[in-house]
């Protein structure tokens, strides 16, 4: 009897070592923005800040919270290839993967760069990131198709680019690297052009209105 409650009590102590070695690794500071399985069946409208990020430096909080802007962008864009109608549409979604994926690891070369060691500072109050975000359905997208698919793949991608636009022009200003500058410039000037172009698909292929 003792040896099997000895045993008992050894496979608990393992368990909850192995269990906070997790939480160890979960706290890394700078551990990545990875987007588990979990995150893609949630609302994107209930994200929330990394704790205290409105008190790290401005331009800590830009590369983060567009980082994390940017793999939304990416996972509703995967989701074009196999479920929409239009190959126009499949063509646009993988440049959109192609350039925010480059700009993705720019930004993470920058951060680890700048700031080292920093705790994340991803903010929801930033310019444009909250009301991207609104009314998102990563689920509803994923389980639509054909028509009905790229009628919400664009209503949520023009009000997804129109936020990092938001946040891009803000950052034209207020940012202290030059280099973030340069970057926001050439965010808001694609992303202009891609929403300008969606909403004529939306128009060509009668989906106005949606």
């Amino acid at each position: 009897m003792k040896n099997h409650i000895l045993a008992i009590s050894l496979g608990c102590l393992v368990c909850s070592t192995a269990v906070l070695a997790q939480d160890k690794a979960e706290m890394k500071p700078n551990a990545p923005m990875a987007m588990s399985s979990a995150t893609t069946h949630m609302d994107d409208s209930s994200m929330m800040s990394s704790k205290d990020a409105s008190k790290a430096p401005y331009d800590l909080q830009f590369l983060d919270t567009m980082e994390m802007h940017h793999q939304r962008a990416v996972e509703m864009a995967k989701l074009a290839e196999d479920r929409s109608e239009h190959a126009e549409l499949k063509a646009m979604s993988k440049k959109i993967i192609s350039d925010q994926q480059g700009e993705i690891s720019q930004m993470k070369s920058w951060r680890e760069q700048w700031y080292p060691g920093k705790s994340q500072a991803m903010n929801m109050d930033m310019p444009g990131m909250m009301d991207s975000m609104k009314g998102m359905s990563m689920p509803k997208l994923a389980a639509s198709k054909g028509k009905e698919f790229d009628s919400m793949f664009l209503d949520m991608m023009i009000k997804h680019h129109s936020g990092a636009v938001k946040m891009a022009k803000s950052a034209e200003a207020k940012a202290q690297h030059p280099e973030i500058k340069d970057l926001s410039k050439k965010m808001v000037s694609a992303q202009q052009d891609e929403i300008a172009q969606m909403k004529k698909w939306k128009v060509q292929w009668k989906l106005a209105g949606s």
